[in-house]
């Protein structure tokens, strides 16, 4: 079922008073992050990574989680499988009921054995899809509502499967640029009514529907998207961010965020960012 949402704006010059809210995030380590195949543009397997360097800017980036006073769980990460440092894309935890990924390519299916493991041992039944879902890649929740991005990864009619068995409306959104393959590197939720997005990578009509549901909206410019500046995590206050997206941190703090900036440069070899690397357990 398509829902919009009721956006509510503060007055004109009045920054609304926001607040920030304890949240829950499973990591995996880049102990194993390589750029061996390319699957989405900001890939190039020609490219040296520095594994080590990876590790150090996804530690200061768990560190910033913990001295914002959120709980971080770490899953081991598993040799051969690269790309498991996205722990978003392992799957989707909302209202207590978790659905594990199925992922579009082969190299990257092993993740999601692992994250299934994680929902056992924590409570949660991973319920599993008949088509490819990618998470919280392209699985957003804003308030009481999914927002579930398509067009390169996750099939659309995932979206209802995944809807239904957490108990949520969903609003499905296209994404039309290849280098936001995923709704989490075009669209940023900042707290239960607000978002921000980078409108050139969506279709006409979901441009259209991002308008009505969120008319306060921050649309970001092409220097920021650029950067993955809006693979961001927020706790309704904090918005920690890629460092190099400077315009939207100053957007942010306009609108009455707190901008926090980390370094994940390496990371961003595999097409990757901040959300990217923290999948969050909404219980």
């Amino acid at each position: 079922m398509t829902m919009d949402i009721a956006a509510t704006e503060p007055r004109a010059g009045f920054a609304p008073i926001r607040t920030a809210r304890p949240r829950r995030y499973l990591m995996t380590a880049p102990t194993f992050f390589t750029v061996e195949y390319v699957i989405n543009p900001w890939m190039d397997a020609s490219s040296p990574v520095d594994t080590a360097r990876a590790v150090t800017q996804w530690e200061t980036l768990r560190q910033t989680y913990l001295a914002l006073g959120h709980s971080v769980e770490v899953i081991d990460p598993i040799p051969g499988l690269p790309d498991m440092v996205y722990a978003a894309n392992g799957g989707t935890v909302v209202n207590g009921r978790a659905a594990v990924a199925r992922f579009a390519h082969a190299e990257r299916a092993g993740e999601a054995v692992a994250y299934a493991d994680w929902m056992r041992r924590n409570g949660y039944e991973p319920f599993e899809t008949r088509h490819v879902n990618e998470g919280q890649g392209d699985f957003l929740t804003v308030g009481d509502v999914l927002l579930a991005g398509y067009g390169f990864r996750t099939d659309r009619r995932a979206h209802d499967e995944v809807a239904a068995h957490v108990g949520l409306p969903v609003a499905s959104l296209q994404l039309v640029d290849p280098r936001f393959y995923h709704l989490d590197t075009a669209l940023a939720v900042l707290d239960d009514a607000t978002v921000a997005y980078y409108p050139p990578a969506f279709s006409e009509e979901s441009r259209a529907a991002l308008a009505r549901m969120f008319p306060g909206a921050i649309q970001v410019a092409s220097a920021d998207a650029y950067v993955l500046g809006l693979n961001v995590v927020s706790d309704g206050l904090n918005v920690v961010l890629p460092a190099a997206a400077t315009g939207f941190a100053e957007e942010l703090t306009r609108a009455g965020f707190r901008p926090v900036g980390v370094d994940l440069s390496e990371l961003l070899k595999g097409g990757g960012s901040v959300k990217c690397c923290t999948l969050e357990v909404f219980s």
